[in-house]
């Protein structure tokens, strides 16, 4: 019998609030983070806005000295396993340190500092590079700095799978204590992307709305005027623990994950196929490993970028899974107030999906002003987050590269 595994802390840096439990009221209450762009002057980019982390100081957790030295997608990981070791209340020293380890991922890790790197190498010389170019942009740093920051000598890993890199990365640590590598991991994703060079790629690749005059509204999934996704910065954390261990110390324990599904679509570096087949296996394996047949699923947390296409491919998934269930389940898009925060996504969302599985209410869709009327059948909670029993909770992520991954969350008891 696999050891059982419980989400007992979770932290979080959002385009909404810098901390899990203010963004959490913030989605309850239906706001957007998505802005015009305040880091810099955006006016050459076709694309204007996004959801940028607001208000950020990395101290106490990290001193402005040492801040310097690394990239904000790590400072945000930094910040936000501060906050979920701090919520769970777990003491990492000498009796569990080797027993505790870390997997947190990132879609593309610290592109503004290679940018600003780039920038003085051409301008400045080779010479005036700084010896932190390399550390602080490669994605493992992030897990890196978590573990010398904490004292965490058990396994380091760093997921790089596009925007499912937060879920891989929360299912495979949930894994890594089934099997008994660990008994204590800190998981999850973080990215900073918004920088200009970020903005003008993703626009460059037709993936971003243009909705420049109405930043709170461009992100709308099923909506018939949806237009692309809203690029967004994010860092979530979650730790997880072996159930017994949790218990025996009183943690607080808000869901527990039963279940962890991947898959691939083997069909196009960014687009999902029409059928979301892709998504439709990664569910499917995810019931599949806990054992849990569709019907019994209350909620679902999805990937919902608000792209023409991806959209309808999660839904054809969906309704795919569900069949003459579909009715009985309700979905919301919380990227429709966050953005889409590429490999801190699936992170933020988890916690997303715990804390509507222990509270019993599900976050909104806001701006699902004209849903396209293929997108019935199904509640995708417009507008106003719904209170109901959520026993059984499904988060999807899926990815550039056609890469695919969800996590099932049920409600704790014995």
């Amino acid at each position: 019998m696999r050891r059982r595994v419980v989400i007992t802390g979770v932290g979080a840096v959002t385009p909404i609030a810098n901390s899990a439990n203010e963004t959490w009221e913030g989605l309850l209450a239906g706001k957007s983070g998505i802005a015009t762009i305040a880091a810099y002057d955006a006016s050459r980019l076709s694309v204007t806005f996004c959801g940028e982390i607001k208000n950020f100081t990395p101290e106490p957790v990290i001193s402005a000295r040492e801040a310097r030295k690394i990239d904000p997608f790590i400072q945000y990981a930094l910040v936000a396993a501060d906050e979920a070791i701090r919520d769970a209340a777990i003491t990492i020293d000498a009796h569990n340190t080797e027993r505790t380890g870390i997997i947190v991922g990132a879609g593309i890790g610290g592109l503004s500092g290679i940018t600003e790197g780039h920038k003085i190498f051409l301008d400045r010389g080779p010479r005036r590079v700084t010896p932190f170019y390399v550390p602080r942009s490669i994605i493992n740093m992030a897990a890196g700095h978590i573990s010398m920051r904490f004292g965490i000598k058990g396994p380091s890993l760093a997921t790089a799978t596009a925007c499912t890199s937060g879920t891989h990365s929360i299912g495979q640590a949930t894994r890594m204590i089934q099997y008994g590598d660990a008994d204590v991991m800190i998981a999850g994703g973080t990215e900073m992307s918004s920088c200009e060079m970020g903005v003008a790629g993703f626009a460059a690749a037709k993936a971003l709305s243009t909705r420049n005059d109405d930043p709170a509204g461009a992100s709308r999934p099923w909506d018939k005027d949806r237009d692309g996704f809203v690029l967004a910065d994010a860092a979530g954390i979650v730790v997880l623990e072996e159930l017994e261990a949790a218990k025996a110390r009183g943690a607080n324990i808000y869901a527990e994950i039963i279940g962890f599904g991947m898959s691939s679509d083997a069909y196009h570096i960014t687009m999902p196929p029409a059928d979301g087949d892709g998504a439709y296996r990664s569910m499917r394996n995810t019931l599949a490993d806990a054992n849990i047949d569709a019907g019994q699923v209350d909620y679902i947390n999805a990937h919902g970028t608000s792209t023409p296409l991806g959209d309808g491919a999660e839904f054809t998934a969906v309704k795919r899974l569900l069949g003459n269930q579909a009715e009985n389940v309700k979905m919301s898009s919380t990227k429709s107030m966050t953005g889409h925060a590429l490999g801190a996504a699936g992170a933020i969302e988890a916690i997303f999906t715990a804390l509507a599985v222990k509270n019993g209410i599900a976050p909104p869709t806001i701006n699902l002003d004209n849903p396209e009327p293929e997108f019935s059948g199904i509640d995708l909670i417009p507008h106003t987050a719904k209170a109901f029993d959520i026993r059984y909770a499904l988060s999807n992520s899926f990815g550039f590269g056609g890469t695919n991954g969800s996590l099932l969350l049920k409600k704790y008891d014995e």
